[in-house]
C-alpha cells in the first residue's frame, strides 16, 4: 500500500500508461471518455491514497484533498478531465439505479443532511449485490480519505449514482431538464430529516 507521503503531485501533466489523453476538465455537455482505464484500475489507485487527511479546496495530496479534489485527483491521474466540483454532476451525467452501483461509478450526496445543493462526491467500491461501499475525503471523524459504508446518514443525503465506465454497462441518459426534476425530487424527500 503506497502511503500518503509517498505521493507527489507534479507541475507537469503525467498520463496512465494505457492513455493517450490529456488531462481537460469535463464540460457537463460533453461524455468523458475513460480511455483504456479499467474501474478496478480506478478503485485501486483511489483506495492508495486512504488516510490523506481531509483539506478544503485543495486537490494536492501533500496537503490533503477535499471530496471533489480527491475524485478529481483520482481520474486526473489516469487522464481523464472531469468537472473539479461535485456541483456540476447534479444536473448532467448518466445515471444508474442504485442497487445497480458498481466499483468506479461516482456517488453523489447534498452537503450536509439540510442542504439542498449537491456537495459531496465519492467513488462506489462494491459490486451490485453487496451493500454500498464509497471512498470519499470527508471533514466528518475519518478527516480524510476513507472507505464508507451507505448508512442512513449518507442515504439521507444520497441524489444520484452516476456511470463514467461505459464497461460498467447502460446508464439512463435522461436529458438534464429531466435529471435535474428527478434530482429536486430526490433532495426533497432526503431533507426532510
Amino acid at each position: 500500500m503506497i502511503t500518503a507521503k509517498h505521493h507527489k503531485i507534479s507541475k507537469t501533466l503525467k498520463t496512465h500508461k494505457h492513455s493517450r489523453v490529456h488531462y481537460r476538465p469535463a464540460s457537463m455537455d460533453s461524455a468523458i471518455s475513460t480511455g483504456c482505464t479499467t474501474p478496478d484500475e480506478l478503485v485501486t489507485f483511489a483506495k492508495s491514497l486512504k488516510g490523506i487527511r481531509y483539506r478544503f479546496g485543495s486537490t494536492n495530496p501533500e496537503k490533503g484533498f477535499d471530496c471533489s479534489g480527491f475524485v478529481n485527483y483520482v481520474f486526473h491521474h489516469f487522464g481523464i478531465g472531469i468537472p473539479r466540483s461535485s456541483i456540476d454532476f447534479a444536473s448532467a451525467f448518466g445515471r444508474v439505479d442504485l442497487s445497480e452501483a458498481r466499483s468506479g461509478d461516482l456517488i453523489l450526496f447534498t452537503g450536509t443532511k439540510k442542504s439542498k445543493r449537491a456537495g459531496h462526491i465519492g467513488i462506489v467500491i462494491s459490486e451490485p449485490g453487496e451493500p454500498v461501499m464509497f471512498i470519499h475525503s470527508t471533514s466528518g471523524a475519518a478527516n480524510g480519505v476513507t472507505e464508507t459504508p451507505l448508512n442512513d446518514y449518507y442515504m439521507g443525503r444520497y441524489i444520484k449514482t452516476i456511470r463514467l465506465f461505459t464497461d460498467n454497462g447502460p446508464v439512463d441518459n435522461t436529458d438534464s431538464k429531466a435529471d435535474s426534476v428527478s434530482m429536486e425530487g430526490a433532495i426533497r424527500s432526503s431533507s426532510g430529516s
